[in-house]
């Protein structure tokens, strides 16, 4: 009995530095593992040719961001056209994340959504067409040595995992064993569960992309509203302003009354003087 616990407590002690070791050859089926284990793009990659079919099994996350700019009665009705398309998949699968309004004198809106790659030029042109397509950005973010390090985690966390299960099917074990392998093997099934949550999250941002949509009045319309602001609140600026004075005079007039005393005393002084 005392040598079971011994092997099973060397086995479940290996260190994470010899199983990265044992499984180097394999980083990057594992990355396709850690990726989804169904990503046909990588994985046939990685099965072509290497170095160079890993560069080509590409894990960047790609974020794009337009500004739309058209007459300020227009921007609710294109965003709805907009929402629509994603919703509907009119251009492949897409996803809703955030939609802010603005009305008032300073309409906008703004329309985030995860789309295939290959619905991003489309969207970005259903949302400008008849309109001005404004600033543009583009930007990636390299999840190859994230995916890498998942994948190795989650080949680790399922080693132990059948060791563990292996050591559970023995009847030579007391209670005391068994609950201590129950608690371990509970908490190998938490850390691989979470591997796998991160590594879905993973995939979820290399095989569809963010598009920020940014709906804005036209310049013309934006100066009109701020002359038409300016003239609407020109009485209220009055108001504020011979208010503000009246504060000010209130605020001054003793200081005024002191001064007029003083002149008045300096002036008998001279007079006095000179007389």
């Amino acid at each position: 009995m005392k040598d079971a616990m011994v092997l099973a407590r060397k086995l479940l002690g290996v260190g994470f530095l010899g199983l990265l070791a044992a499984c180097s050859g394999e980083k990057t089926n594992e990355a396709a593992l850690a990726y989804g284990g169904a990503g046909p793009t990588a994985a046939a990659a990685a099965d072509a040719g290497g170095a160079d079919g890993a560069r080509e099994a590409s894990f960047l996350a790609y974020e794009h961001d337009a500004s739309v700019t058209l007459p300020a009665d227009r921007i609710q009705a294109r965003l709805r056209q907009a929402q629509d398309a994603c919703t509907a998949a009119k251009f492949g699968e897409c996803v809703v994340l955030t939609v802010r309004q603005q009305g008032g004198d300073w309409p906008s809106a703004t329309l985030g959504i995860r789309i295939v790659p290959g619905g991003v030029e489309p969207m970005i042109a259903l949302a400008s067409e008849g309109a001005q397509l404004g600033s543009r950005g583009t930007r990636a973010e390299d999840l190859a040595v994230v995916v890498r390090d998942n994948a190795l985690v989650q080949q680790r966390l399922r080693k132990e995992r059948e060791r563990l299960l292996e050591f559970q099917a023995r009847r030579d074990l007391t209670v005391a064993d068994m609950i201590a392998l129950s608690k371990q093997l509970a908490e190998t099934e938490a850390l691989l569960e979470a591997a796998e949550q991160a590594a879905a999250g993973h995939r979820r941002r290399i095989e569809t992309q963010l598009l920020t949509l940014e709906f804005r009045p036209t310049p013309s319309q934006a100066n009109r509203n701020e002359i038409w602001l300016a003239i609407r609140d020109s009485g209220e600026t009055l108001s504020h302003g011979i208010a503000w004075t009246i504060r000010a005079l209130a605020f001054l007039l003793p200081v005024l009354v002191l001064v007029l005393v003083l002149v008045a005393v300096l002036r008998r002084w001279r007079r006095r003087r000179a007389g």
